[in-house]
């Protein structure tokens, strides 16, 4: 079943039981994990003529404290600090992060191809005092450019940020909040090692509204130690009524070297059992799509027109520029994860000035692994995988190998099969001779997890498909199609 930590970008696939009917040979992996998306790039092949980030992830590793279920990378500042302007650790910070931004290597001027979507995430960058975000931004701007209308994300923890401050970031071009709420229950909270309560939730939200913020997105994580479905009905219920334009859905991760991981073991009492949880994911598919929220991902719900664009970045494995203590981007090809201790990671910055790292790589890259990634990223959101780029990108007998390998799954319900106006294919309309044809995949144009079910076995799912890749005999060769 689904198993998503609690930042927008950052995900895992965990190893389960593979359930009957799923071939045991099927393989799972991380991804996603403690900072930006660990996946390969999507790049072409050719090194001469690498695709060009146009997306930024800033890590601002501050917190109050260390949550009882976060293994990110974070600088715990203490419970009462919400003024930080005067905190050295903060400033020190943020002037290295500036000097990585400005060190890193470029293949093309900033005039050419300026960020369209910045995603300050952490931690929580709420409590980086604005005029520290604003030289943060004129050094993605000097160095990359920066598009007038650009995406610009900023994870807020409530009882981090006031009016003054939220309108001070509005200023600056934030113009899109996810809001850590988590729950609407005090003792959740607290059970959870939160910072914030209740009410503070309730004066975040108000903040947000009155200062204009229309694009913003409020955080919720199901099966928590002792959660009911009462409280997660109240949870979803509330949320609904704030009206947020975006709601992002996380099943707690019980990651090990956390407080959780040496007092829980997932599905034991007090956590909830594998049943429970995914009926909280059904009821959260069902009470968010009823009031008219969009499930456009696994995790991600929003009313029409207001999907992430930088997550979007991630879904189709485009690359993206990473900056800041743990960080991981995707440039050239290569995954280039940085240090998770603020010594090492002044170290790292320091070599990457003197030109003895490159955190890019030439754009050479492995077409099973990119298939992996593709389809990877492809089934967890609602469009699913375009069949059309996957044949330009790894040829006709791969699709055919993935529609034989789903077809079991269409019949159970689990896996849709789309036609290029996006009507489901009924599958007596595609039997076994049908699906050996050479013009099969003129007829499917889209295969994707049904909602909520299917999205509930991604795992399995997905590791079907990496099974599949693996067992090519040849390793298809990788052309960058036009994403869609």
């Amino acid at each position: 079943m689904l198993k998503s930590t609690f930042t927008p970008i950052f995900w895992v696939l965990t190893p389960k039981p593979n359930p009957q009917n799923i071939p045991s040979k099927a393989l799972t992996r991380n991804f996603f994990t403690n900072s930006t998306p660990l996946v390969r790039h999507n790049a072409s092949l050719n090194p001469a003529t690498p695709s060009t980030p146009a997306s930024a992830y800033i890590h601002l590793p501050f917190c109050r404290k260390r949550c009882h279920y976060c293994d990110f990378p974070i600088v715990a500042l203490g419970s009462a600090s919400t003024q930080t302007h005067l905190d050295p650790r903060v400033s020190n910070y943020i002037n290295w992060l500036c000097r990585e931004i400005t060190a890193t290597k470029v293949n093309q001027p900033a005039s050419s191809t300026p960020l369209q979507t910045v995603y300050f995430g952490g931690g929580t960058p709420s409590l980086v005092p604005p005029a520290l975000v604003s030289s943060v931004l004129e050094t993605l701007r000097v160095k990359f450019g920066l598009c007038e209308d650009a995406e610009i994300s900023m994870e807020m923890d409530p009882g981090t940020f006031d009016a003054e401050k939220m309108r001070e970031m509005v200023a600056l071009g934030v113009n899109r909040v996810s809001l850590g709420v988590q729950a609407f229950q005090e003792e959740l909270l607290r059970s959870c090692g939160r910072a914030h309560g209740v009410l503070e939730v309730h004066e975040a939200i108000g903040v947000v509204k009155s200062c204009g913020v229309e694009n913003w997105s409020v955080d919720l994580i199901a099966s928590l130690p002792r959660q009911s479905s009462e409280m997660w009905e109240e949870s979803l219920r509330l949320t609904i009524e704030s009206q947020p334009t975006h709601v992002s859905v996380y099943d707690l991760q019980i990651e090990q070297g956390t407080k959780f991981g040496r007092l829980y073991s997932p599905g034991e009492f007090p956590m909830p059992s594998e049943t429970q949880s995914a009926e909280f994911y059904k009821m959260a598919s069902r009470m968010l799509s009823d009031a008219n929220y969009n499930h456009y991902e696994i995790s991600s719900y929003c009313k029409s027109g207001y999907e992430c664009k930088h997550n979007f970045i991630y879904w189709k494995n485009k690359p993206f520029y990473a900056f800041g203590l743990g960080s991981a981007s995707f440039v050239g090809g290569l995954r280039f994860s940085r240090p998770r201790k603020v010594n090492d990671y002044i170290n790292f910055v320091q070599n990457l000035e003197n030109g003895l790292v490159d955190s890019s790589g030439d754009g050479h890259i492995q077409g099973k692994d990119t298939a992996m990634d593709v389809v990877m990223l492809s089934l967890r959101t609602a469009q699913g995988l375009d069949l059309r780029s996957f044949q330009e990108s790894f040829g006709g007998s791969a699709v055919l190998s993935l529609l034989e390998a789903y077809k079991p799954y269409v019949e159970s319900g689990l896996v849709v099969y789309l036609d290029e106006q996006r009507r489901t294919i009924r599958i007596d309309d595609l039997n076994y001779s049908f699906l050996n044809k050479p013009n099969t995949e003129k007829r499917v144009a889209y295969i994707r997890l049904s909602d909520p079910e299917g999205f509930l076995l991604s795992n399995e799912l997905i590791a079907l498909a990496f099974g599949v890749i693996d067992s090519w005999k040849d390793c298809f060769p990788y052309q960058e199609a036009e994403a869609t």
